[in-house]
């Protein structure tokens, strides 16, 4: 019996750390291709040696409006299709009414919705001929987000109307777009962040229940292993599902209650 993932070319972008490398790995371990992308180079080796022949790695930077076509010809390069887009990366910094500034929105719209939307777009003609899909990582923040995750917050609602837009206006073309609307994650970056706010080295093992009633918050691996079943045929023909990966129910949620 094939993995199901036999032999298709996946892209994950933010790919040499946290939910994106554990996207890669379980990618390839259903036995795709992976196109992994970062920044980091000596992350990104770590990550391609892990994927035992079925990793490639590019670096670039998704601020730059030529990076998406970029990618797409990294992806071809190596692996002469392209049956899957997983648009992962995310810049993730804080900011309010009062702090934000033209600069800072304008980057972080830049790499969360500008960078998704044209890699879709120079990817497209390629997921067209292999009938593939697009799976777009986003955040619970869409909905509205926190107090100081203001800028963040508006490029997740905007990577959410990406993908239901794209899932509407495209349907008849084979193509599936599919989004994962995901809650707290304990990555290697958010454990260094909250270490960094003053937590102390064991805050993730003391959440408190309103944002973890499992007791632990969720892990990357578990992200992946979702996200196998939206890139695989498995899911098909289903198209435009926007998911929340959350431990509680988003709409109509009331903390004290959790």
């Amino acid at each position: 019996m094939n993995a199901r993932l036999q032999d298709k070319t996946v892209i994950v972008t933010g790919s040499t750390t946290g939910i994106g490398r554990a996207i890669a790995e379980r990618c390839a371990a259903e036995g795709a291709h992976v196109l992994v992308h970062g920044r980091n180079a000596e992350q990104g080796r770590e990550v391609v040696a892990g994927l035992n022949g079925r990793g490639s790695l590019h670096l670039d930077d998704l601020a730059d409006p030529e990076c998406p076509q970029r990618i797409i010809a990294a992806a071809l390069a190596a692996f002469g299709r392209i049956d899957a887009i997983i648009n992962n990366a995310a810049m993730v910094s804080r900011s309010n009414l009062e702090s934000t500034a033209v600069p800072f929105f304008d980057k972080i719209m830049a790499i969360n919705v500008r960078a998704p939307l044209l890699l879709i777009q120079a990817g497209f003609a390629e997921l067209r001929r292999s009938q593939g899909c697009v799976l777009n990582i986003g955040s619970i923040n869409a909905h509205s987000g926190e107090s100081d995750l203001l800028d963040y917050s508006l490029s997740k609602g905007a990577l959410q109307t990406l993908s239901r837009n794209l899932a509407n206006a495209h349907a008849g073309s084979g193509v599936r777009f599919n989004h994962f609307n995901v809650g707290w994650v304990l990555t290697s970056n958010e454990d260094a962040l909250q270490k960094k706010l003053g937590q102390p080295d064991d805050w993730a093992q003391h959440v408190p229940k309103q944002f973890a009633p499992s007791g632990r918050l969720i892990a990357p691996n578990e992200i992946a292993a979702a996200a196998v079943y939206w890139v695989s045929d498995e899911s098909r023909p289903i198209n435009g599902t926007v998911l929340e990966l959350e431990q509680f129910c988003v709409y109509g949620r009331n903390p004290s209650k959790a």
